[in-house]
């Protein structure tokens, strides 16, 4: 195995290792611990679970996987702070949206190779990217594992 395709593989496994420890800690969780506020005043876990849900659908699209599709959650959960929607989907209903999209993902990881790893996210014109190639589809699984670390964090406040 060459550099690229270890460092990738690591990468991979790091995404992996992070989504298991998310779902360790959803199933743990009851719905009535997800309605709680993380810290007095702040986000609930089931603010959380849904701003997951989202960020990982917009996901999709952003590395050439197909249309996301859960586009109604982005406003509840990625452009408006938790509790200023009053409706807003089940936990139940959240959890479900998290496995598939993250399934979908997974799916799609599992058949990339090297090469597709290392190209442009949707996001990055072609100009932009000769000047930063690093802002490729390796980048975004980089930078989302952080990002969903960061939140798993965050719910273990509620056990």
């Amino acid at each position: 195995m060459n550099n690229e395709n270890f460092i990738i593989s690591l990468t991979v496994a790091g995404w992996s290792s992070q989504i298991k420890a998310c779902n360790k800690i959803l199933s743990e969780l009851s719905d009535q611990q997800l309605m709680q506020d993380i810290v007095p005043g702040k986000n609930r876990g089931v603010y959380i679970l849904g701003h997951l849900a989202a960020v990982h659908d917009r996901m999709i699209p952003l590395l050439g996987f197909g249309d996301q599709l859960y586009q109604a959650l982005n406003p509840i959960f990625l452009q408006t702070p938790d509790k200023a929607v009053e409706t807003i989907p089940s936990i139940t209903e959240l959890r479900t949206i998290l496995e598939t999209v993250n399934a979908k993902l997974n799916n799609h990881f599992a058949t990339m190779t090297t090469a597709q790893w290392l190209e442009k996210h949707t996001a990055v014109s072609d100009e932009d990217f000769k000047k930063e190639p690093n802002r490729n589809k390796l980048s975004v699984l980089i930078s989302r594992t952080n990002h969903l670390a960061n939140h798993i964090g965050q719910l273990l406040l509620l056990k």
